[in-house]
């Protein structure tokens, strides 16, 4: 019997990219997922492919205490991914304020109610960041990297990292952390991020738009990759040097935007399109990756795909969605 069958699993953020590949998963290995949504998102991934349809649906906000403690207690949650956030930049600039109720008083929130429930609860997976190290001169970042993120979406990440760790420490809630690179993948409709982006771009023949001005550096994590992370940390929690840590989860090659757009329009054979640098960005990081050896030690975790072979898959994904018909799996 696998570790999943018939597991009730909470899925916070469930219509996201992560979420909606990783509840599919969690479907195909037999599990129970019960997922939280806020807003129902018709064109989303987790919608489009009949994931939702096939789960247990709890309609509200991360913030409502007692609507997470009714449904992980009724359901008889014993694994949750928190997942649920507002993840982008931008928005998060905007408006501090609702970035700050989700990520932070949300994060609080899902754990109080876990620990209500304990010991029903055995592991509670926390989405936190890279964001959340904030601006170190000195790279790659390691979990011992001190959490210092300064502009609203980051400092959102590093406290609800904090937090979660405080309830482990001072409360012994089987909590584990994740710090993912930029995730992508089919799925992502938010065009402003870079690669949905620039694929929708040049599908249409635009010159892709960058937003910074092309030299910042990331760690870009193939969504597939990051449901196998999320999965296997899963399985080893509650389990000594595990709960209560945090992990790195990443592919260790940092790449720049204009290397990642140019990579996407050699495989597009799309190279006659020039980019279009607007050098707008404000309150991003200028240069950020990880080092992923806790995982690859304590886990013998490693990414599955290489740059080349998801970028690939993601832009089938794309191409399937332009021409509307069904997608596949990332």
């Amino acid at each position: 019997m696998s570790f999943w069958e018939q597991r009730n699993v909470f899925v916070t953020g469930a219509t996201g990219l992560l979420g909606s590949w990783l509840t599919a998963e969690l479907l195909s290995r037999g599990a129970n997922p019960v997922c939280l949504v806020r807003d129902w998102v018709p064109d989303s991934e987790a919608a489009t492919s009949g994931t939702l349809s096939r789960c247990r649906l709890v309609r509200g906000e991360l913030e409502d205490y007692a609507l997470l403690l009714r449904a992980m207690n009724e359901y008889e949650i014993d694994t949750v991914f928190h997942l649920g956030a507002q993840t982008i930049v931008g928005t998060a600039s905007r408006s501090a304020l609702s970035t700050f109720e989700s990520n932070i008083r949300g994060t609080w929130v899902l754990l109080e109610a876990a620990r209500q429930l304990m010991p029903r609860i055995q592991r509670v997976i926390v989405a936190s960041s890279d964001k959340a190290y904030g601006a170190h001169p000195q790279l790659p970042y390691r979990e011992d990297t001190p959490l210092i993120g300064r502009f609203p979406y980051d400092v959102s990440k590093s406290c609800a990292d904090l937090i979660s760790q405080s309830y482990y420490h001072s409360f012994g809630v089987p909590v584990a952390v994740t710090r993912c690179g930029n995730l992508y993948g089919g799925g992502d409709l938010n065009f402003n991020r870079l690669i949905p982006g620039t694929i929708r771009s040049a599908l249409r023949n635009e010159s892709p738009i960058i937003r910074s001005d092309g030299t910042f550096v990331r760690d870009y994590f193939f969504v597939a990759d990051a449901v196998d992370a999320y999965l296997q940390l899963a399985e080893c929690v509650p389990g000594d040097g595990f709960k209560g840590e945090a992990f790195n989860f990443g592919t260790e090659t940092p790449l720049s935007v204009v290397e990642v757009a140019n990579r996407i329009l050699q495989v597009m054979g799309k190279t006659h399109l020039e980019l279009t640098i607007l050098g707008q960005a404000t309150n991003e990081i200028p240069r950020q990756y990880l080092d992923c050896t806790k995982a690859r030690s304590l886990m013998n975790w490693k990414p599955r795909h290489d740059f080349e072979s998801s970028l690939a898959i993601t832009i089938d994904w794309y191409r399937r969605w332009a021409a509307g018909s069904p997608q596949s799996a990332a």
